[in-house]
């Protein structure tokens, strides 16, 4: 195997990405650990501190291997955001090139890759009563009917985002009533792009039968692994179950289950579904909106590293 010295720390950053499920945390550990890196977390619900279980955080034994940043770094009765974690990752990136490490990015969360590669918009401050203006009336009308009225104000967005996706709804809806302005304009000219870097973007995309038997064996694994217990502590804090910690996928159906609404079986079916349809969404993302430099079509096993560390190391090498 090559040493750490093959993948130069020179402005080069590393980005393992793809749908949930595919493997991507062991790519990424076993390329920090290879190439002298820094696993950087880009996922929107593992900066949760109170979920390492239900969002699949890397292990301790995984995070001892190589230093991890930005998992489990927020409570959960914080809401995280974009320009949040974009200046967050890109002070994490700049961190290990000083010290001399490859930063590896990792996570599925496009829109957060998107923010640090290609920039965000910068939307002015919303007022939080016309947040919480936005979360009742969403409460009060549904999600049809509030995205029917996102659609009048943001035409861009309503079409585009799904009735149940409310927490994007609600701040496209907060948005354009607070700056008069759609999000999506806002949206259109996106600035503080880190353009001084040279990212090397790895997608793993697995087919979707192997993806969605995947994320039913990873749910399954993680109620056995505590993930019940886990909800517990979550769902005894008392927290506005609108928040993003509250609506991670697992979390309102596990709480059905102890508040005994439903049975544990019907609350892992729910979860494993809703898995799935994430997972769909992210891999039409990926698709069409992500640029890969290397692209696996398989889930991560560790006898294919050789082969994707030698792949990356010639387009990190290749000016």
């Amino acid at each position: 195997m090559s040493s750490a010295a093959a993948v130069p720390a020179d402005k080069t950053v590393l980005v393992i990405a793809g749908p949930t499920a595919s493997g991507k945390t062991a790519l990424a550990v076993e390329l920090a650990e290879t190439a002298g890196g820094t696993v950087i977390n880009a996922d929107s619900m593992q900066v949760y501190r109170e979920l390492r279980i239900l969002t699949d955080r890397p292990s301790e034994a995984e995070e001892g291997r190589v230093p991890h940043r930005l998992f489990g770094v927020l409570p959960a009765a914080e809401r995280g955001s974009v320009a949040w974690w974009r200046d967050a990752a890109s002070a994490e990136i700049d961190a290990a090139l000083d010290a001399g490490r490859v930063p590896v990015l990792c996570g599925g969360t496009g829109l957060y890759l998107n923010a640090l590669m290609h920039g965000i918009a910068e939307v002015p401050p919303v007022p939080q009563a016309t947040v919480d203006e936005a979360v009742a009336r969403y409460a009060a009308i549904g999600g049809a009917a509030f995205r029917e009225e996102v659609r009048a104000m943001d035409p861009v967005l309503g079409e585009r985002l799904e009735p149940g996706d409310s927490q994007r709804l609600q701040r496209a809806w907060a948005v354009a009533r607070a700056t008069g302005r759609p999000l999506s304009a806002w949206q259109a000219a996106p600035t503080g792009g880190r353009d001084d870097l040279r990212f090397c973007r790895v997608l793993l995309f697995p087919p979707r039968p192997v993806s969605a038997e995947a994320v039913e064996a990873r749910f399954r694994r993680m109620v056995e692994d505590g993930a019940i217990e886990e909800v517990r502590r979550l769902a005894a804090l008392g927290l506005d179950r609108s928040l993003p910690a509250m609506r991670a996928i697992g979390v309102p159906q596990l709480i059905d289950y102890i508040e005994e609404k439903i049975s544990l079986d019907a609350a892992v079916t729910a979860s494993v579904t809703a898995t799935r349809q994430y997972a769909k969404r992210q891999r039409t993302w990926f698709r069409h909106q992500f640029v890969s430099d290397i692209r696996i079509d398989a889930q991560f096993s560790k006898s294919r590293f050789p082969e994707i560390f030698a792949e990356i190391r010639s387009f990190v090498l290749t000016p």
